[in-house]
């Protein structure tokens, strides 16, 4: 990703030398058309995906394993990622790709159909704005925005340009999830009142273990275009790939991590995919010595328009099947988690056939309803604006958290009522040369 101040257009051929010859760092050799692309299928039938972010969540064990046998092309900012994910696809899919470090070219590339954007917080709104007005269809991880700001701009680009965003909300097409809400939706609990989730705290330590100072990055690693949009500040390894999610400046902790999963289920149930909560109030604690900066605690309420509350917690020492959302009706309540779905009496389920749920099965489904959509032209499971208003919803509780005050949200407008100060945190500024540049 060289510096996003000056763009120039690449054609398919410089677009394969260029790259080519980059990756040359890397050990590679120029890519032939048929080695990159493959000869199988027809164009037509092939969606030809690039991979931004190859590491971690965007890496061989989670979205490359998902995307294997479409993938053309994919970038990244740390060369070691680049190289494991090099290795994956062709131990894999017996596939080679196109490398590069500049986001752009697979944008320019009129051989790339869609792009998978698997980068820190910051970078979603950027690239997925510029994916859709280069004509790229874009599947975005989870959560969809840095800021609430960023999502109306972004929707407004994906309608513009004509283009099927899928956020990557996988829950969305998981059948376990899919089920709770269709028996929620067809009144087994009867009126809904109240709704739990629970999301785990930080795995920070974790991953991290003891805090370090700050160092020049690693070789191979270009930190200052990672930091992109964001404010500078000096390298530390504990506040980059995995771990940005728990610094403000990159993401939103486990509240926009998690929340985005189990929050957005809630938000499906209650039919809220294009509204959201009326008002939110919050409190959090956080780690004592600010090893992290995000909460290691979180009790927030949500009050919708129709009186329903829902609590959300993030606790310790959650595991998967405590980890999840809970609906809680007249007749009873019913809780759903990654792998079931638990209820307060058995005959909520009466006549109800839970097939057996597969590791990675809502993953698959959720990446094969993207696929379906780029050639059918219709809206997937996690369109672009259920992604935006989940997050809504998810930095809503940060935003009540981190002033300590109640807010009030109108979900039409948008906009944080009666509150200068608190509306402020729907926006922020980007480090210059990174601005999303307007059409």
């Amino acid at each position: 990703m060289s510096s996003p101040k000056s763009s120039s257009p690449y054609s398919r051929r410089s677009f394969l030398k260029h790259t080519a010859a980059g990756g040359a760092i890397l050990g590679m050799s120029p890519l032939s058309y048929r080695s990159v692309f493959g000869a199988a299928e027809a164009p037509s039938e092939r969606v030809r995906v690039g991979m931004i972010g190859v590491g971690n969540q965007g890496g061989p064990k989670n979205n490359m394993k998902y995307f294997l046998n479409n993938i053309v092309a994919m970038c990244d900012l740390d060369k070691n990622y680049l190289a494991e994910a090099e290795a994956f696809l062709k131990k894999e899919a017996n596939l080679t790709a196109v490398l590069t470090d500049d986001y752009r070219k697979l944008l320019d590339a009129k051989d790339v159909d869609a792009v998978v954007v698997t980068v820190p917080d910051q970078w979603h709104a950027k690239m997925t704005i510029e994916a859709c007005r280069a004509g790229k269809d874009v599947y975005c991880e989870k959560p969809l925005t840095l800021v609430i700001g960023e999502g109306r701009p972004m929707i407004d680009e994906a309608r513009k340009h004509n283009r099927v965003v899928q956020t990557g909300t996988m829950q969305r097409s998981g059948i376990e999830f899919k089920t709770a809400v269709d028996l929620v939706q067809k009144g087994v609990l009867g009126k809904v009142t109240k709704i739990n989730v629970t999301l785990p705290s930080p795995n920070w330590i974790a991953r991290a273990g003891m805090p370090v100072p700050d160092s020049a990055p690693p070789e191979g690693f270009d930190y200052d275009r990672w930091l992109g949009p964001a404010p500078y500040r000096p390298y530390n390894k504990n506040h980059v790939h995995y771990l940005f999610r728990f610094y403000w400046d990159y993401s939103g902790g486990q509240q926009t991590n998690f929340g985005a999963h189990h929050l957005d289920i809630a938000q499906w149930g209650l039919g809220m995919d294009s509204s959201g909560p009326v008002s939110v109030e919050g409190k959090a604690t956080y780690q004592p010595d600010g090893w992290y900066e995000t909460p290691d605690l979180t009790d927030i309420n949500y009050t919708y328009a129709d009186g329903t509350v829902m609590n959300c917690q993030q606790k310790l020492n959650t595991t998967g099947k405590t980890q999840g959302t809970e609906f809680i009706g007249e007749k009873g309540s019913l809780f759903v988690y990654r792998g079931g779905i638990n209820v307060s009496d058995p005959s909520l389920m009466s006549g109800v056939e839970m097939p057996q749920i597969v590791n990675s099965q809502a993953n698959f489904a959720h990446v094969n309803n993207f696929f379906d959509c780029v050639k059918s032209r219709a809206k997937p499971a996690a369109d672009i604006e259920i992604g935006h208003r989940s997050a809504t919803v998810c930095h809503l509780g940060n935003i009540a958290c981190r002033l300590g005050k109640k807010i009030q949200w109108d979900p039409t407008a948008e906009k944080i009522v009666g509150d200068d100060e608190a509306a402020k945190w729907l926006t922020k500024p980007y480090r210059e040369g990174y601005a999303i540049a307007q059409a």
